[in-house]
């Protein structure tokens, strides 16, 4: 049965990173050194099957009432010593295993990553938590503290697939996105297509997909807006599909701009603005093509998408169907939240919090 080597395989993946704790502990040779009650493996097992009972109920009801049962301050002091990575870990390790399971299954040429981030509230004190993480006060004379969660999501398997996770005033959606593309490993017979709604449209997510050889398709602003299309020559249509080429810049100089013999656009990337294959005052370039599309979604507004999939197999009502597919990691937050109980932490310490939130990513899948 499926379901009992999924359950394998997830043993088996907490074994291989409990199996080099030292690598996952704040002391090694001291943390996890001694066999106790509370073992790694037994620590890892439990965060994952927590419901949002309070601790005590969820630790009674892990152990089967056993007489034997070991306290909660024994479970916060194996907790401290554990750093968050260990459960990234097994989610890494688990992810992996689990798609090699389905390898005979798959048929499809590609896979469809959708980009989305959502932000996790937690209630905590000054002393344990830093202020990157503070929000404000509101209703709680201790405020409350927040993490913000940057997640790819398979949209045809229907799993979280990476995340990266941010302190609340740390947060960067952008600088998340290329680090999870970069980090990205494609199936050999599959390409990738990265869909990502206007929050995730810039040059450098473009150059990002494109170094590794995949796909992008990003939602951006009107043409009539000051966004990233916004100085491009249209045909003279409501709708349309178009190829455009443009050549990045990153200084203002005539030795760089007679220098470049191109029939497309030059575009300027300002200091501000982050792109990690030209450096600010540098005289290279940096070539992109890709194609623009604009198309009515009612009868007064219009939808544009940049792309660099090509024509032929992905026409203008392909792309649709793609990106309104993007909507499942939507969907796929609010049910981390409400169902699985990512809105129910144990803990007040952010790194507690962290473990927390990635074994509700491992419970999700």
């Amino acid at each position: 049965m499926f379901h009992l080597k999924l359950k394998d395989t997830l043993k088996h993946s907490i074994a291989t990173v409990t199996s080099h704790m030292d690598s996952f502990v704040y002391n090694p040779g001291r943390d996890y050194s001694r066999i106790r009650k509370l073992s790694p493996d037994h620590v890892i097992s439990f965060l994952i099957s927590q419901g949002a009972s309070s601790t005590k109920c969820e630790f009674l009801d892990f152990f089967q009432m056993s007489e034997d049962l070991p306290s909660i301050s024994a479970l916060n002091q194996r907790r401290s010593q554990m750093m968050p990575e260990a459960l990234e870990a097994v989610f890494h390790e688990f992810t992996s295993s689990s798609e090699k399971l389905e390898l005979s299954k798959q048929e499809q040429q590609y896979q469809y990553i959708a980009a989305d981030g959502s932000t996790t509230s937690f209630f905590s004190f000054s002393k344990y938590s830093s202020d990157d993480y503070f929000i404000s006060e509101g209703h709680s004379a201790s405020g409350f503290y927040s993490i913000h969660i940057n997640a790819f999501y398979d949209i045809n398997k229907r799993i979280y697939t990476d995340a990266i996770l941010q302190s609340a005033h740390k947060k960067d959606e952008f600088l998340a996105f290329c680090q999870l593309v970069d980090r990205h490993i494609p199936h050999p017979d599959q390409r990738t297509i990265f869909i990502g709604d206007r929050g995730y449209c810039s040059y450098n997510n473009m150059a990002h997909v494109v170094e590794q050889g995949q796909y992008f398709l990003f939602r951006t602003k009107d043409i009539h807006s000051k966004g990233l299309v916004g100085n491009f020559n249209f045909p003279d249509a409501e709708s349309f599909d178009i190829d455009v080429r443009v050549t990045l810049v990153r200084i203002h100089s005539k030795k760089v701009l007679t220098g470049i013999h191109t029939e497309g656009y030059i575009r300027f990337v300002d200091q501000a603005a982050a792109f990690d294959y030209i450096e600010y005052g540098s005289y290279d370039t940096y070539e992109l093509s890709f194609r623009i599309l604009r198309f009515p979604i009612s009868t007064s507004t219009y939808e544009c998408i940049v792309t660099n999939l090509p024509r032929d197999e992905f026409p203008v009502e392909r792309i649709k169907t793609l990106y309104n597919a993007r909507w499942n990691i939507e969907s796929s937050f609010r049910k981390l939240k409400y169902t699985i109980g990512l809105s129910n932490f144990h803990a007040y310490k952010p790194e507690y919090v962290k473990q927390e939130i990635w074994a509700r990513l491992l419970a999700s899948l």
